[in-house]
């Protein structure tokens, strides 16, 4: 007869371990612990075998009935219903999305808890739903191809570019446990994402006129905005940096008795440490910063009310539009004007080139180059808050020669 969810429910242990069939070689053992057990009893080659189902109550009597049947299905296709559910855990175990987690667990060593985050989120939403159940060994070129064009389809053609590196750096590591993961070759890199994606046309950050800049210096000090987003535009305009290594600056990394801000590597575009030169101006500033921002880890925390993290990427860009700047001036417009006006009058290419952080370098110039003229750099990184100091206050600016 049957079983019941009430018989099932209602059973109580015994001294000696009991059965209640189900019917079909489906039985629930109850053990004198308590404990409820399904199995199942089947014959395959002449001798009998039991598959364990599951327990209840996690495994209800429905569900015990369906894996029943599904194990019976694999008896009458003459397989050992054992090792079919052996090959299948074998399969699971070369995962793609399993390596890629053991990759990320590796990986996310030493790296910002945001930015491994990230990484781990765009896996999650863009990898996974396509290669994440497929076992790594059968993964593909055209694979790798279908997931970054779905990405880019949706016009996040940057995303799609670092999705296929991180593709390219899971399958890296497979190979190095090959071994384990029987993984002996990078799919990732029969394709480039120029092979796929568009190129995009190069944008160029709006930006005032260095005529014009004065006036925007002078309209920063006026600006009613918050002290902090104050502090944020004077500090990028004296440094230079990317935006988001400015909002996402530690007080950790700064060192106002050397007169240093370096910023580590996994901050960094280019991923290579950065040493930014600090003026007295930008030391000037930084103490005033502390006032306000010096307890916490972040320099530049952000002001929404129970958001945790740093300053938003956009309140910069915000907060130029609100001073008439829309369309004329973006945060990324510092890093233009600098690098014109350095190079006129008549600052080393290099070593603009250097303090912009544009310079791509390899793993092993990486751990140097970020200390590269570095004298040179400081004296310029002077000279030039001197000159934003000097148009600020309307002198007439007779452009400097680099000494």
């Amino acid at each position: 007869m049957p079983l019941s969810d009430i018989a099932i429910r209602t059973a109580k242990p015994a001294e000696k371990a009991y059965k209640l069939s189900d019917g079909g070689g489906l039985f629930l053992l109850v053990t004198p612990q308590g404990g409820k057990w399904w199995r199942y009893k089947y014959r395959y080659n002449g001798k009998e075998n039991l598959l364990s189902i599951g327990t209840y109550p996690d495994t209800g009597l429905k569900e015990a009935r369906e894996k029943h049947a599904e194990a019976r299905k694999v008896l009458a296709q003459g397989k050992d219903p054992s090792e079919k559910r052996k090959e299948a855990k074998a399969e699971q175990a070369i995962t793609f999305r399993l390596w890629a987690e053991r990759w990320h667990k590796h990986w996310k060593v030493g790296k910002s808890p945001r930015h491994a985050g990230y990484v781990e989120r765009r896996l999650e939403a863009d990898i996974y739903p396509v290669l994440g159940d497929m076992a790594i060994t059968a993964i593909t070129a055209p694979d790798v191809v279908r997931t970054i064009k779905k990405i880019a389809e949706r016009g996040a053609l940057d995303m799609a570019t670092r999705s296929h590196q991180t593709i390219g750096q899971i399958f890296r590591y497979a190979i190095a446990h090959g071994d384990e993961s029987k993984v002996t070759r990078n799919p990732a890199t029969d394709i480039q994402p120029s092979d796929i994606i568009e190129s995009r046309r190069k944008v160029n950050f709006a930006r005032v006129d260095i005529k014009e800049f004065p006036i925007l210096l002078r309209a920063i000090e006026a600006a009613n905005i918050s002290s902090l987003t104050r502090l944020a535009i004077k500090l990028m305009a004296l440094t230079f940096v990317r935006t988001s290594e400015l909002i996402g600056g530690r007080w950790s990394e700064v060192d106002l008795i050397t007169s240093q801000w370096r910023i580590p590597a996994e901050r960094m575009k280019m991923k290579s440490p950065h040493i930014v030169p600090l003026s007295k101006q930008a030391v000037e500033l930084l103490k005033t910063l502390q006032i306000i921002s010096g307890k916490g880890d972040l320099m530049f925390p952000s002001q929404v009310i129970g958001r945790e993290g740093c300053m938003s990427n956009s309140t910069i860009l915000v907060a130029l539009r609100r001073m008439g700047y829309k369309g004329l001036m973006t945060g990324h417009g510092f890093r233009g004007i600098a690098s014109t006006a350095l190079h006129e009058q008549g600052y080393d290419h290099k070593h603009i080139e250097l303090q912009l952080a544009h310079a791509e370098r390899n793993q092993v110039s990486a751990s140097y180059n970020h200390a590269l003229y570095l004298e040179q750099r400081t004296a310029m990184m002077q000279h030039w808050a001197d000159y934003l100091d000097k148009l600020k206050a309307g002198a007439e600016i007779i452009p400097f020669k680099a000494a």
